[in-house]
């Protein structure tokens, strides 16, 4: 017997409170907002400035025992990661130790990179420190502008790609999505005030990703129901499309979310927030492609003569295989 979250053949209504999701969502949108305005985001080092330090030993790594070693210090920020290599010897065991900049210094103070040094080697007695680096607050404002044209990037390709594909609204309902999901992200870390680092921004891209592809398949579905069901309207072939692959999409985010769970609670504080990101996206990205893109795409209207060229349409390019 095959396991099914959902019933082979469901017929669920989801625009009889179209008006009440799309009012959730835009609540939910104004406190994230309202949130990073007054509380901002706990940036990380990467981009509010600090130190790195590479050690090595020929003791193995023992993340727990160097961060004991430097907890009593109270350094804030203090990320410290374990670097693979194939090239090393069994005796070459390094550590990446990054501190936050203190006092709205542009780097860790030398006095403070002895102390570190003078408290790891009373754990690791014969631990090496390789290099010293640090990142000033001007490298750290670059890394957010980039971020934030890197994600901005992101959801103007998919605006076109999508308007190519399929057609304007659909477009604008897939943005309206996507926009949604990142806010909502960022809106709960600055909530929780969990650190924002380059690792979140990646976890923001990969939503994006797997949010269009959520999107994409209920919006394929939509395009085949308008041609097969000509007399019907909109509501109710967004309906049966929904309800098409609803089996699909619950599979398909129980499945992502049962390993993002394992990692978030197996994997270490090294991923954990970037983990965290993921398992909230994938949550807000299967509600948005039901909930936010299908309903702006109610709102909106759409063409149901596909038979015909249109001035304004984007589907040129509809019969191209993605």
């Amino acid at each position: 017997m095959r396991l099914k979250l959902v019933p082979q053949n469901t017929s669920f209504d989801f625009f009889s409170r179209w008006k009440i999701w799309l009012g959730i969502s835009g609540l939910m949108m104004v406190i994230a907002f309202t949130s990073f305005l007054l509380q901002g985001l706990n940036f990380g080092i990467d981009f509010r400035g600090g130190t790195t330090i590479r050690t090595q030993s020929a003791e193995e790594v023992n993340v727990g025992v160097y961060r004991e070693a430097i907890a009593p210090l109270e350094l804030g920020d203090v990320t410290i990661t374990e670097i693979f290599d194939p090239t090393f010897g069994p005796d070459e065991n390094v550590a990446m130790i990054r501190i936050q900049a203190q006092a709205d210094a542009e780097a860790v103070s030398a006095a403070i990179v002895t102390a570190v040094e003078e408290a790891l080697r009373g754990a690791v007695p014969d631990v090496q420190f390789v290099s010293v680096e640090s990142v000033g607050p001007k490298v750290s404002g670059e890394l957010i502008q980039t971020a934030v044209i890197a994600v901005a990037l992101a959801i103007a390709a998919v605006l076109v790609y999508i308007w190519l594909r399929f057609e304007w609204q659909f477009a604008l309902g897939a943005v309206a999505a996507l926009v949604h999901d990142v806010i909502l992200t960022i809106g709960i870390f600055s909530e929780l005030q969990i650190r924002f680092d380059l690792a979140i921004i990646a976890a923001l891209l990969t939503i994006v990703g797997y949010s269009l592809n959520d999107t994409v398949v209920v919006f394929d579905r939509v395009r085949e129901n308008l041609r097969k069901y000509k007399k019907k309207d909109l509501k109710e072939v967004l309906n049966i499309s929904i309800n098409e692959t609803l089996s699909r999409t619950v599979m398909t985010s129980v499945t992502t979310l049962l390993a993002l769970i394992s990692l978030y609670v197996l994997g270490g504080d090294v991923i954990r927030g970037f983990v965290f990101a993921m398992i909230w996206g994938v949550i807000v990205g299967t509600y948005s492609s039901v909930f936010v893109a299908s309903t702006i795409l109610l709102w909106l209207g759409v063409k149901r003569d596909w038979s015909k060229p249109s001035n304004t349409a984007g589907n040129q390019f509809a019969n191209v295989d993605a």
